[in-house]
């Protein structure tokens, strides 16, 4: 597993944590940077670009092509919108409670996409 692949499961943990303490915000943004740093594993491992926020929306729709799992693509979106909540804090815990459990299933299906 390379950097971003363990900086990935690091920060779904500490999204977990944070949910369980009750801090939305910080759950929020930890899940969106386990998807992100899961997306990254990926590209760093195949040599692609993963140096801002389109890139990563290429590689989980390329990865999704790949593997004919559109399901990637809609984890992903869940995710940034876990993104979206870090500056907004709109969303309820249920939603953000769902997000990470998303982000879980992403950086599952995204983990051996990386070796």
């Amino acid at each position: 597993m390379n950097r971003y692949g363990t900086m990935s499961q690091e920060l779904l943990a500490k999204a977990q944590e944070a949910l369980a303490a009750g801090d939305l915000i910080q759950a929020s943004e930890k899940g969106w940077g386990a998807a992100a740093q899961a997306a990254k594993a990926v590209a760093e491992a195949r040599g692609w670009p993963h140096n801002n926020h389109g890139a990563l929306f290429q590689i989980v729709n390329r990865l999704s092509a790949e593997t004919s799992d559109p399901r990637l693509r809609e984890l992903f979106l869940a995710a940034s919108s876990l993104h979206q909540n870090f500056y907004e804090h709109w969303m309820p815990v249920e939603s953000v409670a769902t997000g990470v459990q998303t982000v879980g299933e992403l950086v599952a299906k995204l983990e051996p996409l990386a070796q």
